[in-house]
């Protein structure tokens, strides 16, 4: 049965169905086969959306496009600018910051990368070329992904079930995503001063740097506050989503004062249909989890991976370049669906960290948003900077090897992912 349901979703992958479809699709074949009752499915998919903690996504979601709307990202723009635009590489760090901080807001690469690339590919590209300008947003866009609050370690923990909490592979990726961060403004700086690329023009004073940081300030409390309420238990992963949705809402009709009410349901719109597609994924690929699970699938994997070795770390570094195929050609979303409920339990069968090896499958595929053919963030990039693929790659690649540098030392150091949770009790 197992065997069926992989051939039909490959196949249908591999004609370009919708993943959706696909996925629905290889249920039904399995479900057929296994001779079960087709009302199994809705069963299956209802029980697999119920879910609380899932309500997160939609709403961080809303609260990214709520910013954007409000002109925050303007702000976070200006405040970057004052505070580092004047080196090699000025504007590209300034892209990274925001990225940086925008991360802490919408928890989605592709948003980030959405809503920084039509603010700043303009600039950048008066003083860069339009391959790197697209390579450093979709760099910064993807910390997104790492940087918490992030949507893609909320689906983890939901696919991998009690092993792992969302607070803990939060904190989980703040170490690493700062490292990144810095890793990409030295990579920024090394490209700069080799091309010769100009400094910003524009001088900046004391003065004007503490009014953009006073303008700044409400926006950068926004993160601290969201992420420390949850990490201090005050609220849950989804209550603190919420509070995001309304802490834009004030800030855009209080502060920033450029959110109107006629910009609500474009936001709400936005925000509903990705989250609309995620929740179509997990309902469907609930129907094949289930599957799995009833042809023993998990065990028979970890009786089959144990056959071959029984190092952890051969395990992992063997999971690693699974993911590493895999986001190249899959979309991370139905990656996480279809693997973790298969890998997760055999990792904490070699007696591997949940949350080291939840940050380390989370990141690798974060990587493969920028990996081609199928990165998602360098279509996202082509289609805002209007510009060809084999261009915005030959820019890109820097970029991408110093992230799978990064993953590399997670790997070799896990106290880089693993002591910050385990500080704050995770």
């Amino acid at each position: 049965m197992s065997v069926a349901i992989i051939i039909v979703f490959v196949i249908l992958a591999l004609i370009g169905m919708p993943l959706a479809f696909a996925l629905g699709s290889a249920s039904l074949v399995g479900l057929f086969i296994g001779d079960m009752s087709l009302s199994v499915l809705p069963q299956r998919m209802m029980h697999a959306i119920d879910n609380f903690p899932l309500m997160a996504i939609p709403l961080f979601m809303l609260a990214g496009e709520l910013m954007v709307a409000a002109g925050i990202l303007q702000r976070l723009v200006d405040f970057s600018n004052s505070l580092i635009g004047r080196v090699h590489g000025g504007l590209a760090h300034v892209a990274i910051i925001a990225g940086m901080v925008l991360a802490a807001v919408s928890g989605a690469a592709v948003a980030s990368a959405s809503a920084l690339g039509s603010a700043l590919i303009p600039s950048m590209r008066k003083q860069y070329d339009s391959g790197y300008s697209s390579a450093v947003i979709a760099s910064a866009a993807n910390l997104g992904a790492i940087i918490p609050p992030s949507n893609a370690m909320i689906v983890y923990a939901l696919m991998a079930g009690s092993t792992v909490s969302v607070g803990g592979l939060f904190m989980a990726g703040v170490i690493p995503g700062i490292i990144l961060t810095v890793g990409f403004g030295a990579l920024a700086s090394l490209i700069a001063w080799r091309r010769q690329y100009p400094l910003n023009e524009a001088k900046i004073s004391l003065k004007v740097i503490a009014s953009k940081t006073v303008q700044a300030l409400p926006i950068l409390l926004m993160p601290i506050v969201v992420v420390g309420g949850i990490v201090a238990g005050a609220f849950t992963p989804t209550e603190g989503a919420a509070i995001a949705v309304v802490y834009a809402l004030v800030m855009g009709f209080g502060v920033t004062k450029e959110l109107k009410l006629s910009d609500l349901p474009t936001a709400m719109f936005h925000a509903a249909v990705t989250a609309a597609m995620v929740g179509a994924l997990i309902a469907f690929a609930a129907t094949i989890t289930f599957a799995f699970t009833i042809d023993l699938v998990p065990m028979r994997l970890a009786a089959w991976i144990q056959s071959l070795t029984d190092n952890p770390h051969i395990f992992l570094m063997l999971v690693m370049l699974l993911l590493l195929a895999v986001g190249m050609f899959i979309e991370s979303n139905a990656a996480y669906i279809m693997l973790v409920p298969l890998l997760a339990p055999v990792a904490q069968h070699f007696g591997i960290d949940p949350l080291l090896f939840g940050f380390l499958f989370v990141f690798n595929l974060v990587i493969g948003m920028m990996t081609p053919p199928v990165g998602v963030l360098l279509f996202v990039m082509c289609g805002v900077s209007k510009i060809g693929l084999n261009q915005l790659i030959r820019s890109a690649w820097p970029f991408i090897l110093l992230q799978y540098v990064v993953l590399v030392m997670c790997i070799l150091f896990p106290d880089i992912v693993t002591w910050l949770p385990r500080q704050l009790g995770y």
